[in-house]
């Protein structure tokens, strides 16, 4: 099953693409079956360094996905030509409807379908769709960078200006998360809000070229990136002035406080959350790209059938809850299917007793 956007492969972004699938599923393994899954594991007041860790570490996940969609959305368009920007608007309408239909019911396990999350699949569908559309006006890749990197430095100043009801209301949320009521008892729960992700697919897709230069060039500049963005991330983040709404603070202990340094924003992707997490990606491309061994053979399994592991890991690791729910004494009556907060938490009873 193909699930990248391209027939063109390169073996470092299948690599990185299976790692963060690796981190995902850990993410989704502690909000389906750990005990404590109605506690923040990013609150300092609660959260241990385990804990904390295993969903930081998992923020890498979805800015990852997206800029290499725009990355293989290029190498495609090199291959195919501005043709191919219909692939890509089929493709993402396609993204879309899987992440309401398949995807979602993964996700609740309610046949109602009574709050639609649009989550990462959505974002990709959406950025996709908006790229196949300027791929097939020519538009070129060093102005859809510029437009990338603008949607990410700025993006965060427009909703401040996007207060009231009425239009400004649906602009609002297509800068910022939130509930959107639907018809009757549905809603939307919008978890990625379409431009600030559509800013890092551009990123991603102005960026194709480096992909294509020679392996020593190409890891050449991969390591200017990863220092240009990590760098960019420290000024931001020691200054404090500008980038992120999630200030960090000193905590009881040394440990905590390089914690908070380094919590950063995700809803929406703030500039020092995307100059970070794809610092970061970058770090794994340059080594992806140097060292070959048993285990990137292993990550690049998964990461050449992203879309293929996404949608059945949801459907494994919620079988698998049931039969911990099973074994700790809980039945059918006991589940509750559909929207509860955290999102991925269904019985309403306690242990039986």
């Amino acid at each position: 099953m193909r699930t990248d956007t391209t027939g063109y492969r390169l073996l470092s972004i299948d690599i990185v693409r299976g790692f963060v699938m690796v981190l995902m599923a850990l993410d989704h393994c502690r909000d389906l079956l750990h005990v404590d899954t109605f506690a923040d594991p990013l609150n300092f007041d609660t959260t241990t360094t385990s804990l904390f860790l295993t969903r930081w570490i998992t923020h890498l996940c979805a800015p990852s996905f997206v800029f290499l969609s725009g990355v293989s959305a290029f190498l495609s368009t090199q291959k195919h030509g501005a043709g191919n920007g219909t692939f890509l608007v089929k493709r993402g309408l396609w993204l879309i409807l899987l992440e309401c239909t398949v995807v979602n019911f993964g996700i609740w396990f309610d046949i109602h379908f009574s709050v639609l999350l649009l989550q990462v699949i959505a974002a990709i569908g959406f950025g996709l769709v908006i790229l196949g559309l300027l791929v097939r006006w020519r538009v070129n890749s060093n102005i859809l960078l510029i437009a990338g990197i603008v949607l990410i430095v700025f993006h965060q100043l427009v909703p401040a200006l996007l207060t009231g009801d009425g239009p400004q209301k649906i602009l609002f949320h297509l800068f910022q998360p939130g509930l959107i009521p639907l018809s009757g008892d549905h809603t939307l729960l919008l978890g990625y809000p379409p431009l600030p992700w559509l800013g890092i697919i551009l990123a991603g897709y102005g960026c194709g070229r480096f992909f294509q230069q020679q392996e020593a060039v190409r890891k050449k500049k991969f390591l200017q990136i990863v220092f240009i963005l990590l760098g960019c991330f420290l000024v931001l983040r020691i200054t404090d002035v500008y980038g992120d709404l999630l200030s960090w603070m000193k905590q009881s202990s040394l440990k905590f406080t390089v914690l908070s340094f380094v919590n950063v924003s995700k809803y929406p992707p703030s500039l020092q959350f995307a100059a970070l997490m794809l610092g970061i990606m970058f770090a794994l491309l340059y080594l992806a790209e140097k060292y070959g061994s048993v285990l990137t053979r292993f990550f690049n399994l998964y990461g050449s059938v992203p879309l293929f592991f996404y949608i059945l890991h949801w459907y494994f690791l919620h079988l698998l809850m049931f039969v911990v729910l099973f074994f700790q004494g809980f039945g059918i009556s006991d589940f509750s299917f559909g929207f509860n907060f955290p999102p991925y938490r269904y019985f309403r009873a306690t242990v039986p007793g």
